[in-house]
């Protein structure tokens, strides 16, 4: 499909549009925008996590450069649920934006917390809409439905349109038990159905995979039955957000005679916000790390966070044995009770062989069924939420291009009039007349590196790269007027040799600088002594090593 940039093709103002500039290609990084009559409305705007490309940053989030240039225009941001890569950008983003945001109480419960850190909680207007509610945006009638997933409050969002209905799932699932929050309300999107839907944006994250995603209910008593075996330390380790999870660990824990011990930031966030909106007892006993440490091991659980092998996260701490006060021994138990994301098999098992080693059981959903259930919809899912919806357009979204396709293709099987596969970027009319992506816009990511935000590609990163791969070397240069040398160099050096061969490998180096600053060749000029440094010591660490380190030449005259 040959699709040109705008604005080469022209918006008309009065149609209907879907323009996603993230998660649709990718996994994370949820950032949905619909615009109709000249308004633009945006559903979620989330994070994504950065690879080991990136040294020195954890967060991207989407280049909203697009709807910046037209804010004046964009109504609101609509939150579907409070998971980092639905509304994790929020806090980098907003002052972009400037516009209300409007969630659920979980959802802004969370979101209050991140934006008190930023020092954004007096500056962003927070509307909070009560579950499955209605109200209106501009030419928008956006009404919450719930849905069942792997947080509370999940909500499909019916928009309302002049040009038609859109709905917008979210993420969501079909739970016969869902523990905590409401199941998928299969009556209001029945009856979304019979009203008549123009389109449905829909999640593929399981589209390849067939069956359904099982139930929290069923994970709550796998758990139990696990940590009942247990008979020394144990740790279970889940994403911090699965209120419901959290619970049944909990529950677990207290059938087996253990307390529970929360060992991370970002559990203890996502607790005390299902504390003040009701999804957890006020009452349950829930221990710091520093009071856990004084209890015997087999009478704590410990869950932690870092199920992702994040290398700051608690888990990753107390394999590597740098945890200040969490220890686990030869006979211990660790419960993954998660999946694995793509893209984190590496540091994860990096985890389960470090555990390993020092002979503790390793339990997760490779090994052991049921300790995870997805809170995604697999293939038999996806076609109940068709046969309720019928919508005449189908968008997947929230995938690769494997999981969006799949969805595609079942899709048409389920005879769904159209099928669009698109990217970020492409804007999709869908009315009034035919569907069509009319043309591209300017999509794509940005590094959080510290207090600012940078493309992938910014220079920055290749130094970084470079300082990891080869090291550095700082050299330090004091000549006279003349050009000569008043003292040797002094030469220092990062991440290329140990400390039994500097000595020898340093005095080379003052070596070789020496005698390419008394070269005739070399003119009596700042940057052409410098360079003749630098050349000198590039050329004995290659010699040597093989290395080609960043080199940095100080130069003072006296």
């Amino acid at each position: 499909m040959n699709v040109l940039p705008l604005p080469a093709a022209s918006i008309d103002p009065d149609a209907l549009h879907f323009l996603p500039l993230g998660g649709t290609g990718k996994i994370g990084m949820n950032l949905s925008l619909y615009a109709c009559r000249g308004k633009w409305l945006m559903v979620d705007l989330g994070i994504s996590f950065a690879g080991a490309t990136l040294p020195g940053v954890d967060i991207m989030v989407p280049d909203v450069s697009f709807i910046e240039e037209r804010r004046d225009d964009l109504l609101g941001i609509v939150l579907t649920h409070a998971h980092e890569d639905h509304l994790g950008a929020v806090p980098y983003l907003w002052p972009k934006l400037r516009c209300p945001v409007y969630g659920t109480p979980f959802a802004t419960a969370i979101l209050r917390e991140k934006l008190r850190e930023a020092g954004l909680i007096k500056k962003v207007p927070i509307e909070e809409i009560p579950r499955s509610s209605s109200f209106e945006l501009g030419p928008f009638g956006v009404e919450y439905v719930s849905v069942s997933h792997s947080i509370p409050e999940a909500s499909a969002l019916i928009l309302r349109t002049p040009e038609g209905t859109v709905l917008h799932t979210g993420d969501w699932k079909i739970d016969p038990e869902p523990l905590i929050g409401e199941p998928t309300n299969e009556v209001t999107l029945r009856q979304v159905g019979q009203e008549g839907v123009l389109a449905m944006v829909c999640d593929s994250t399981n589209a390849t995979s067939e069956g359904e995603s099982g139930s929290e209910g069923m994970v709550r008593r796998r758990l139990t039955e696990l940590i009942s075996e247990c008979r020394q330390g144990v740790a279970v380790t889940q994403f911090a957000s699965n209120i419901a999870r959290l619970q049944s660990v909990v529950l677990a824990a207290g059938e087996c005679g253990r307390e529970t011990v929360l060992v991370g930031r970002s559990l203890w966030r996502y607790a005390e916000a299902a504390r003040r909106t009701g999804y957890l007892d006020p009452e349950i006993r829930l221990l710091s790390d520093r009071d856990g440490a004084e209890l015997h091991p087999s009478h704590v659980l410990y869950l932690c966070t870092g199920c992702q092998g994040e290398s700051r996260a608690a888990m990753a701490k107390i394999s590597g044995q740098t945890h200040p006060r969490i220890q686990l021994s030869a006979g211990d138990c660790v419960i993954f009770s998660s999946k694995i994301i793509p893209g984190n098999e590496v540091p994860i098992s990096r985890l389960y062989a470090q555990l390993e080693a020092r002979g503790i059981e390793v339990i997760s959903e490779e090994t052991h069924k049921d300790v995870h259930v997805s809170g995604h919809p697999k293939r038999d899912e996806l076609r109940h939420m068709y046969g309720w919806v019928k919508p005449k357009i189908s968008i997947p979204v929230h995938g690769e291009a494997r999981h969006l396709n799949a969805h595609a293709k079942l899709a048409r099987e389920l005879s769904t009039p159209e099928c669009w596969v698109i990217r970020d970027g492409e804007l999709l009319r869908l009315g009034p007349g035919e569907t069509e992506v009319i043309g591209t816009v300017h999509s794509g990511n940005l590094a959080v590196d510290g207090s600012r935000l940078i493309a992938p590609n910014h220079a920055a990163f290749g130094a970084r790269r470079r300082l990891m791969q080869n090291g550095a070397v700082f050299v330090s240069l004091v000549v006279d007027k003349g050009g000569c040398m008043v003292v040797p160099p002094i030469i220092r050096g990062h991440g290329i040799v140990d400390g039994e061969e500097e000595a020898v490998v340093v005095k080379g180096l003052i070596e070789a600088v020496e005698a390419a600053l008394k070269s005739d060749r070399v003119e009596n000029h700042d940057a052409k002594l410098c360079e003749a440094g630098r050349i000198a010591v590039r050329r004995t660490l290659n010699a040597l090593y093989g290395k080609r380190p960043v080199i940095d030449v100080q130069l003072a005259r006296i």
